[in-house]
């Protein structure tokens, strides 16, 4: 990021000319109102805490367990891992903003914090779809799942999203400075976002916007094809299992994924297709709290209650590691065997 920041600034001075430019943006946040900036802090502090937590348990029962050393949970820390830099990239920002009742923001500081969240956005979009692979092999051809999933095919499915979600970030952030901000430097919005910053540029952002476009769609349209792909043959594959028990152990392997997917897609389509009419202005701010702050916090719900196996990860972990070695009352409760053999009581998937 220093690398970025320096480039921002040579690539300012080179078109500062006799121009005024400004040095930073003034965010003015969700509301203006006093009142409710306490409010605010404390919520979004505490969806913050909770999303990391949430994230950081999910990798750690993944790396910890071997188990779940498997292509599926290799794309779930990854996803968590995005969904956690997502989240440390625009609220840590904004809560320092209200405590220190200031709203600025750095030049540079505005447009690192724009590529970040591009970055992290696109990465979601495309792990899910590289999720949605990883259940169709796995259900269609689960004889041959580990042949194609080898962890050559698994790597390259986890560094190719990286690298193409840089690119799209990088596309949009070296039209964007090429663009003049002369005299207004507010923006209605608690982060640097893409379309907030270009209706704010006093130059011709046509480019921008027509790559914003093509881009968006690409970046959303091919990842929701592979989806579509995907579940169409899945369905089909579980249709044909003759028995309701098998039917339905087919679909709860891929249940916690359809859900993510649901939030995700269900949040572009409302909030993007189905703006409200009422607060038209207020669109960006809805989609960037759903993306960056919503759909992080309720991926480690989503995937710890609708996963049997996170589950039991995350409780022999938690409890065994941490819970239990301070207190020898409970590792003898928990640990001595029970009448059916299990160490601890299982919870229904």
């Amino acid at each position: 990021m220093g690398i970025l920041c320096s480039f921002l600034q040579i690539s300012r001075n080179m078109h500062q000319g006799n121009q005024t430019i400004i040095s930073e943006f003034i965010l003015l946040g969700l509301s203006k109102h006093a009142e409710q900036q306490n409010v605010l802090f404390v919520l979004f502090l505490g969806m913050y805490l909770v999303t990391m937590v949430g994230n950081g348990l999910i990798i750690l029962a993944i790396v910890l367990d071997s188990y779940l050393h498997t292509p599926m949970y290799l794309f779930l820390a990854n996803l968590s891992f995005a969904d956690m830099s997502s989240i440390s990239a625009s609220v840590p920002k904004m809560l320092m903003n209200i405590h220190t009742k200031s709203q600025s923001i750095s030049y540079e500081s505005c447009i690192t914090q724009m590529y970040l969240c591009i970055v992290f956005v696109v990465i979601d979009n495309f792990l899910l779809g590289v999720m949605a692979y990883d259940r169709f092999v796995a259900i269609c051809y689960p004889l041959n799942y580990t042949t194609i999933m080898q962890p050559r095919i698994c790597a390259l499915l986890t560094v190719i999203p990286w690298v193409l979600s840089n690119v799209v970030a990088l596309t949009h952030t070296l039209l964007l400075i090429q663009l003049i901000f002369c005299d207004s430097n507010i923006l209605p919005h608690f982060l640097c976002d893409l379309a907030p910053l270009l209706k704010l540029s006093c130059s011709d952002t046509v480019v921008n916007e027509l790559v914003l476009f093509v881009v968006g769609l690409s970046v959303f349209a091919f990842p929701f094809a592979l989806i579509l792909f995907s579940y169409i043959h899945i369905i089909r594959a579980v249709l044909r299992i003759s028995s309701r028990e098998g039917k339905w152990k087919a679909f709860s392997t891929c249940g916690s994924h359809l859900t993510v997917i649901l939030l995700f897609y269900g949040t572009i389509i409302g909030v993007y297709f189905f703006p409200s009419s009422t607060h038209p202005d207020d669109t960006d701010k809805i989609g960037a709290v759903l993306f960056t702050v919503m759909t992080p916090m309720m991926n480690p719900f989503i995937y710890s209650l609708r996963n049997k196996d996170m589950k039991s990860a995350l409780r022999k972990h938690i409890s065994r590691k941490w819970f239990l070695p301070s207190m020898p009352w409970a590792s003898e409760f928990f640990l001595s065997p029970k009448p059916d053999g299990q160490s601890c009581p299982e919870f229904v998937a």
